[in-house]
């Protein structure tokens, strides 16, 4: 039996345990899938090759009834927290997530999902729609264009860590191939409607500073990308649909109504 002591960092699908020198161990529930956990590793693999700041993946561990998969430590506050600490760095912070995004939006690689099938999936299974605004939804989806950039699939600032010498960007487990700009949208929606972490004391840091967060990476975006910002307002209707999957019930009035301001003109139908 592996003496894991008590782990150095919780989330919702994994615990994290110190492991070998210069390693952690993410540690996945038993009820998490074996493919999810497989697909990770194998993304993780791939995303390193590429060359972009990510973590060193190690192997995929067996611990009694639970996989887990080795990653290289990392030292260092998320940029969400450098933000939350010292607000007057703002813009740079955002100019950098920015990079980061522009960045990984440059590479392809053919191991990822395909982005178009996993937002088929979620807005499919989004309970709170009717079935009239998914099915708009989806149809909206079917006429937006592919792509086969790499695309993060949860991007926001409290998965960067900020370490000494670099910022890396972490939880690649939601990665897909597909428009870049689709990944823009999700997480222009994560930094201007995502709730902070409950009994945060620093959230209301969070709830002034979002908005000239947004604007700031907005625009260094799309000065890095050359991309048309008039394009990504077609994908955040598609984009709140499919996030009304996760079942976060502080966000889901705020990405309802964005659903039906978009799609309700269109159909008739509401929710």
């Amino acid at each position: 039996m592996t003496e894991l002591g008590k782990p150095i960092a919780l989330g919702r699908t994994a615990e994290i345990y110190a492991w070998k020198e210069g390693q952690i161990l993410k540690l996945f529930h038993e009820w998490f899938p074996t493919t999810a956990i497989e697909y990770e590793a194998r993304v993780a693999h791939a995303v390193y090759a590429a060359g972009l700041p990510v973590p060193a993946p190690g192997e995929l561990i067996q611990v009694e009834r639970r996989l887990g998969l080795e990653y290289e430590r990392l030292d260092g506050p998320t940029m969400l927290r450098v933000f939350q600490k010292q607000p007057w760095r703002i813009t740079a912070l955002a100019r950098l997530f920015a990079e980061l995004h522009a960045q990984m939006h440059a590479t392809s690689t053919h191991q990822p999902n395909s982005q178009r099938e996993r937002l088929q999936n979620k807005i499919r299974e989004a309970k709170p729609l009717s079935e009239s605004l998914k099915q708009a939804a989806l149809d909206a989806l079917d006429k937006m264009p592919g792509g086969d950039a790499l695309c993060h699939g949860d991007f926001h600032p409290d998965n960067i860590i900020m370490t000494a010498t670099r910022p890396v960007v972490i939880d690649w487990i939601d990665v897909t191939s597909g428009n870049p700009l689709a990944d823009f949208a999700r997480t222009s929606i994560l930094i201007q409607y995502g709730a902070p972490a409950p009994k945060n004391p620093l959230g209301l840091v969070i709830q002034l500073g979002r908005g000239s967060f947004y604007r700031a990476y907005h625009r260094h975006y799309f000065e890095l990308t050359h991309a048309n910002p008039a394009e990504v307002q077609a994908w955040i209707p598609i984009v709140a649909a499919a996030r009304l999957n996760e079942g976060i019930t502080e966000e889901e009035n705020t990405l309802i109504s964005i659903v039906q301001d978009a799609f309700t003109p269109l159909n008739g139908a509401g929710s």
